[in-house]
This record gives C-alpha cells, sequence and structure tokens, in this order.
C-alpha cells in the first residue's frame, strides 16, 4: 500500500511538498488498495465477499476492477472516473491509468466462457484517457496508449498508439463559420 502511495506521489505533478498528503484522498488509489483485499479473498475463495468489496468500491470512487484481475506493483489510475479492469485483466509493475479508460473483453460470444479474455499490460504502460483496450491483446513494456485510443491488437514494448486526432467536419453557425475560414464575423445587433 505504501508503494502504491509513494508512486501516485511521484507520478502526479499535482502532488508536491505538503500537497502530498492529499495523495491519500484520490479515488484511484483506494480502488486499487480495496481491490489488493478483493484480490486477496478471491484467491483464497472466499465467496461474495471481493465481489463485495468491488462493487462499493466502484460506488464510492468509480473505479471498477473485478477481483480476479492481477493488479502489479505500484499502479497509479489518476481521476480515476468511469475505469474498468476486467476479470482475467494481468497489469504489470508501474503502470499509470488515466480516467475512462477501460480493459476489458469484446463480449461473452466472442470470448468465450473461461477465457482468458482481458489486456495483458506491461510494466511501465501508460494508458490515455477514454482509451480501450479490448480482448486478450498484449501491450509490451514502456508502451504509451493515446487518448480515446481502440487497441485491439498486440501492441509492441515501447511502441506509442494514438487515436486519430478530431477534425471539423461541418460549421452551422456564422461565428464557428468565420473562425473555422479564420475571417472576423459580421457584428450583431439587436433591436
Amino acid at each position: 500500500m505504501l508503494e502504491d502511495l509513494r508512486a501516485a506521489c511521484r507520478r502526479d505533478p499535482a502532488l508536491y511538498g505538503s500537497r502530498a498528503l492529499e495523495a491519500v484522498l484520490y479515488p484511484g488509489l483506494w480502488a486499487v488498495w480495496a481491490h489488493r483485499l478483493a484480490h486477496r479473498l478471491h484467491l483464497r475463495g472466499v465467496p461474495f465477499a471481493p465481489r463485495l468489496i468491488s462493487q462499493l468500491t466502484r460506488a464510492l470512487t468509480g473505479v471498477e476492477i473485478h477481483p480476479g484481475a492481477r493488479l502489479g506493483r505500484r499502479l497509479f489510475i489518476d481521476h480515476g472516473a468511469g475505469v474498468v479492469i476486467g476479470e482475467t485483466a494481468v497489469v504489470g509493475d508501474d503502470v499509470t491509468l488515466y480516467h475512462h479508460v477501460t480493459l476489458g473483453g469484446r463480449g461473452f460470444r466472442a470470448d468465450g466462457k473461461g477465457a482468458a479474455r482481458h489486456p495483458v499490460l506491461g510494466d511501465r504502460v501508460t494508458v490515455g484517457v477514454g482509451a480501450s483496450v479490448l480482448g486478450r491483446v498484449y501491450v509490451g513494456d514502456d508502451a504509451s496508449i493515446g487518448a480515446h485510443a481502440l487497441v485491439l491488437t498486440d501492441v509492441p514494448a515501447g511502441a506509442r498508439v494514438s487515436a486519430p486526432p478530431s477534425t471539423v467536419t461541418s460549421v452551422t453557425t456564422a461565428t464557428a463559420a468565420a473562425a473555422a475560414s479564420n475571417v472576423r464575423p459580421l457584428p450583431i445587433t439587436r433591436r
């Protein structure tokens, strides 16, 4: 637990000096700590309690981690909201996940019951805001998955994956049209 706390302090630029104590308020940190307890109970075959801990943690933090998921050391979940980590996911050491990340399956029919159906992340992987890594794909050590990327195939070690950037597809107001064409809009007079 102390390693997780230190990881949060090292990786979050907002935590410095006396503010480092604020890390204990981070929902991602609480979710990781609760998962470590739930996972131990899950491995011992304790019924119901691991899933209860997982669901209560989801309600309190917005982070859902299945008790069966295997998390490495010093995992940092920044902001936490909307993070989902599936049952057979494996997360390496020193991984950083941003909010709204999904490490999930591709669906019951695609994955099969009881199959290893969630991603495996190597060490020092970063997964950006809103990214989804789906299916039993392998993300190599030191890889970076960019914001809103959809990863469905293996990612080699050290690779960077990015989603296409957004583009303006249509303009519906005079102000937006002028901004898009770099022309000053006509002043609007009110009567």
